[in-house]
């Protein structure tokens, strides 16, 4: 029976991977810490880490960790931002959980631009206080407005098919655009123009870091809502603040945050948040944050539970890595994955 060391463990976590752990004879061991230089320390005596999207993968976690025995590290989702490729390449497997439920992100995102439009945040705590008034809450019809999808992979496309169902005129910009009924490929500068909402739906890499900046802020048009359920660091935070003082930016919807990493998923209900911006980000009556939980459903865990760990007994019964992450692998021809679908 294999070990594995489970960091940043949450109930919902234990629950369905306690599920499915059964099927693949896995000893887990939870951690409520996130995993780092210091935390790596827990994991002696495992045969494997399986880590998320905050925690940190650093060069010195790594290096520790690679001190330690492990070979492999499972992402129970899938972005990978926070790995250091070049450090774990040739010592450190790193797998991930290429889709789980593309569906309950783009709902969510839906959701959220939903609900700033319409004004529900404000409405819902206007009633609990007896406030019935309408004053302030006029939103727009979404039949027939055009909206903006910033990247269109599987999460992408399930967002657009809900977009379709409402009507709406699709804009996207993509590098690698699909053929699709219903939809146009524009340039972002375009895109910027045009859409009365955007949504994020790209992942983060050296070209899409703060993608929306002052300059694209600037070309947006006047009360734009914008949305943004993929990676925090797509968005320049401090541009996003001036873009809303300045009413550009009509309103935001943000599950994910550039600097989130000692915030979200912790309760700090009775700290004071020094981080200037993510406070006043939060105060803002045009502004709905949520604590990066657009993956959260049944659906979705059980999926994530299910490949993170199909994918570790993959490695250890020595079969091909079909959801490994690689720092060479579209880089030099002739990579050894092509021909043992492993990167090393």
């Amino acid at each position: 029976m294999k070990t594995i060391s489970f960091y940043d463990a949450k109930s919902y976590d234990k629950m369905f991977f306690d599920k499915r752990k059964k099927d693949f004879d896995f000893e887990i061991n939870y951690y409520e810490d996130k995993l780092n230089r210091r935390s790596a320390l827990m994991a002696e005596n495992s045969d494997a880490v399986v880590a998320f999207v905050n925690d940190t993968l650093d060069a010195a976690t790594l290096d520790k960790l690679y001190e330690l025995g492990i070979r492999v590290i499972g992402m129970r989702c899938s972005g990978y931002n926070n790995v250091d490729f070049k450090a774990a390449y040739e010592r450190i497997h790193v797998l991930r959980v290429p889709a789980y439920s593309p569906y309950a992100i783009a709902e969510h995102a839906m959701g959220m631009a939903i609900m700033l439009n319409r004004k529900l945040h404000r409405a819902y705590n206007r009633t609990r206080e007896y406030n019935f008034s309408l004053n302030g809450l006029t939103g727009f019809d979404f039949h027939g407005k055009t909206i903006g999808v910033i990247g269109t992979g599987k999460i992408g496309q399930a967002f657009i098919n809900l977009c379709l169902g409402f009507g709406m005129r699709v804009l996207a910009y993509d590098p690698y655009p699909l053929e699709r009924d219903g939809v146009t490929y524009v340039e972002l500068d375009e895109l910027c123009r045009e859409a009365s909402v955007i949504s994020l739906h790209c992942p983060l890499t050296k070209e899409t870091k703060h993608i929306i900046n002052e300059e694209t802020i600037a070309k947006m048009r006047e009360g734009v809502i914008l949305i943004n359920t993929s990676r925090g660091a797509l968005i320049d935070s401090e541009a996003l603040l001036a873009g809303i003082k300045s009413h550009r930016i009509g309103a935001a919807g943000l599950d994910v945050y550039e600097e989130e990493t000692d915030f979200f998923y912790e309760d700090l209900s009775d700290t004071i948040i020094q981080d200037d911006v993510l406070a006043r980000l939060i105060s803002m009556p045009n502004v709905v944050v949520t604590s990066h939980q657009a993956f959260l459903t049944e659906e979705a865990l059980d999926n994530i539970a299910q490949i993170t760990l199909s994918n570790l007994r993959d490695y250890f019964d020595g079969k091909p890595l079909l959801n490994e992450v690689c720092y060479h692998c579209n880089k030099k021809p002739g990579c050894k994955k092509d021909e043992l679908a492993r990167c090393f």
